[in-house]
């Protein structure tokens, strides 16, 4: 892990000579953020070494550094997913490369499926807490003391003051913006009505298949995180489910696209 780690941050400072303070993972449907961005380098996934390569319609597949609001970043447009065929390892494997590239803090976003009555779609959400509902932990293994300790904590994964600022921001611009639960699991298949009635007695707000492996390595590493969601269905109570496609889902997160980047622009001032 350690040498395939020290090979791709080699060959991305060679290729870029950029430091970035903040990490940014792109969701289904919100890859144009990285239009807000000042951009430097953008360098496609399949010219760096170790990388896998997006398989999902709308990740475009490039790992993009430049400023935004004033900071440095470097943004995933498109990330990995287990359920693509790929290890845990691989799915995580770009948090380890930004860790070393010198971010202290990950953003990350997805599209979800709502729970409850308050949820519509076109909501955001921000993550307070997540359900790791993945069928493989990414920390399995023998652990590697030069990345983060055995046993790491996650009484607060994802960064209280960051939330804070995210709803005062979110409250200041009338955007409508929850914060909830998020329960990350496998996929590909969207979820079956009893699995949302399930999900939503666990405690979980909202549903989607990727996120919870970033933040637990991001966490193990030592890196701050806050997570967006965007409501693109509404799952429960049962009367709220429609049929969903991964079109839907692309369509009703560009609509809430403006939204979520005002809230992270204005987060990263």
């Amino acid at each position: 892990m350690m040498n395939k780690i020290t090979e791709t941050v080699k060959y991305l400072k060679s290729k870029t000579n950029f430091t970035p303070e903040i990490g940014i993972i792109l969701g289904s449907g919100l890859g144009n953020l990285t239009d807000e961005i000042l951009i430097e380098h953008s360098i496609s996934y399949q010219d760096i070494p170790n990388f896998p390569v997006s398989t999902v319609k709308d990740h475009s597949g490039k790992l993009v550094f430049g400023t935004l609001s004033g900071k440095k970043v470097v943004a995933m447009k498109g990330r990995f997913h287990y359920y693509e065929g790929w290890s845990m390892d691989q799915v995580v494997f770009p948090v380890r490369v930004m860790k070393f590239l010198g971010i202290e803090t990950l953003i990350v976003s997805n599209a979800a499926g709502g729970m409850g009555e308050k949820f519509n779609v076109g909501d955001l959400m921000i993550i307070k807490d997540h359900i790791n509902f993945q069928p493989v932990h990414p920390l399995r293994g023998k652990n590697n003391d030069e990345l983060g300790p055995r046993f790491p904590d996650m009484t607060n994964a994802y960064d209280p003051s960051l939330i804070a600022k995210a709803q005062k921001i979110a409250d200041s611009n009338d955007i409508v913006c929850h914060q909830g639960v998020y329960i990350g699991v496998q996929g590909p298949t969207f979820e079956t009505p009893a699995e949302y009635k399930a999900f939503h007695i666990l405690g979980a707000d909202a549903v989607g298949m990727s996120t919870v492996p970033e933040v637990i390595v991001a966490r193990h590493m030592g890196i701050k995180v806050f997570g967006m969601s965007v409501i693109t269905d509404v799952g429960y109570p049962p009367e709220a489910m429609e049929d969903v496609s991964h079109d839907l889902v692309l369509a009703a997160a560009k609509n809430a696209e403006p939204a979520m980047t005002l809230i992270i622009k204005e987060l990263l001032k």
